[in-house]
């Protein structure tokens, strides 16, 4: 009954008693606390210190209750001067935290930003990302995966990529081979590098990836969806790890412009990608979308394997595959 506003529950319970029994003595009262008189007279200077109760003599012959609607008042005026008092605790507490936040910024230059930031879904990593376009200096390196782009996505990354490039920020672009054809991908691919960036193709991108002036580094949460939202990094570890990854990718990718390699000769040629990933157990639909290609485009794709390989099924195609050292 009163517990809920702060009293104790040896205080609730002799309220209770008394309420029951209006007039009592206080030895009858004692019986609720086992014949304790230390935990009778503790219930009782909470109750009288309150208001809440009442006797008719100095003694404490006899105990009434204050009637119950004069005892609430008492005890929200005790719990409001309560919070009143914790309000202006918390507000001293709180000024004197923003003036040491104003002496460390004025220190350090400013607000620090958190090392690691969570973005959960699509439209957090958009919005975040075009707080964070305007403010490049230097360079932006991306892995462009999926090949054929939407239309929606075509026309954001060229109003996002513009305003950099005319600033002189150097951009440095991998996308996968299969964008040669996907005419509105390649046409986005031109209009990037006829503004001076940099793009060059890969049969296959380990995931989505985005670095900015070698400070930040932006991964996608789940690297099979990168609808689910993205990682912000800012730790110099993860940032160097990253950028270790662009340069070997980019030192194998093939410049924009040139013809990709179709050789089962070369590692970094589609036939030998597609190879390495049927080895490693990827299903043909997985493996389409790891090229950026139908599903038709990819089974074609192992009909000329074979073909060229002289195999006749599957595991076949895989043994060719390991007898001429291309997996």
């Amino acid at each position: 009954m009163l517990t809920p506003f702060g009293l104790t529950e040896g205080a609730d319970r002799l309220y209770r008693f008394v309420l029951a029994r209006p007039g009592c003595a206080a030895a009858e009262a004692a019986e609720e606390f086992d014949g304790s008189a230390h935990a009778l007279d503790g219930a009782l200077r909470e109750l009288t210190r309150l208001e809440l109760l009442t006797s008719d003599g100095p003694d404490r012959g006899r105990l009434y209750v204050v009637n119950p609607k004069a005892a609430l008042d008492t005890l929200l005026a005790f719990q409001q001067a309560e919070i009143a008092e914790r309000n202006r605790t918390l507000a001293r507490s709180q000024a004197a935290a923003e003036m040491l936040l104003a002496q460390y910024a004025a220190r350090h230059g400013g607000d620090e930003e958190p090392e690691v930031e969570h973005l959960r879904g699509a439209e957090a990593v958009r919005a975040r990302m075009s707080d964070l376009v305007p403010t490049m200096r230097d360079e932006s390196l991306a892995f462009v995966p999926g090949g054929a782009q939407t239309p929606e996505v075509l026309a954001a990354s060229k109003a996002a990529g513009a305003e950099p490039l005319a600033r002189g920020v150097r951009m440095r672009s991998v996308y996968l081979d299969s964008i040669r054809n996907a005419p509105g991908t390649l046409e986005h691919a031109r209009w990037l590098t006829e503004r001076g960036a940099e793009v060059r193709t890969v049969p296959a991108l380990p995931m989505r990836l985005w670095i900015k002036d070698r400070e930040l580094a932006m991964v996608p949460i789940d690297p099979a969806d990168s609808a689910a939202g993205a990682v912000l990094l800012r730790q110099p570890g993860a940032v160097t790890a990253f950028l270790a990854l662009f340069e070997a990718v980019w030192a194998s990718a093939v410049p924009f412009g040139e013809a990709p390699r179709r050789s089962l000769e070369d590692p970094g040629s589609q036939p030998r990608e597609l190879l390495r990933l049927l080895a490693l157990g990827y299903t043909d639909e997985a493996a389409a979308r790891r090229l950026g290609i139908s599903l038709r485009s990819e089974r074609r794709l192992i009909s000329e394997l074979m073909e060229r390989l002289d195999a006749r099924s599957r595991f076949q195609l895989g043994q060719r595959a390991v007898e001429n050292g291309y997996v």
